[in-house]
């Protein structure tokens, strides 16, 4: 399993809401033609309202790989400079945890 959790911080509340709209459409893509995406999820930030986390858990490094070179998402990664001041990204390594099972 492998896992990332990135921070993303919007230029402006305008920037927020455009980037979200992106969120939402690559969401969209990634939910209809990503089977080893397991989740993909994104917050909003109490208190930071340019703020948004991403959590992302694939089934293992290739299903990552693959992830990447999807046009949808290669086409996020494109615009979504244009929205944000900083970004954060931590990869994980699954240890334990509720409604996922580390393979074996």
């Amino acid at each position: 399993m492998f896992g990332l959790m990135v921070r993303f911080t919007c230029k402006d509340a305008a920037a927020a809401a455009a980037f979200d709209a992106l969120v939402e459409e690559t969401g969209e893509q990634i939910r209809q033609h990503e089977p080893e995406t397991l989740i993909y999820t994104v917050h909003r930030v109490d208190g930071r309202p340019l703020e948004r986390i991403f959590y992302e858990l694939y089934r293992d490094e290739e299903a990552f790989q693959a992830h990447e070179e999807q046009d949808h998402v290669k086409a996020f990664l494109a615009a979504r400079e244009q929205y944000l001041s900083a970004t954060e990204v931590d990869r994980l390594d699954f240890v334990s945890g509720k409604g996922v099972h580390r393979e074996r």
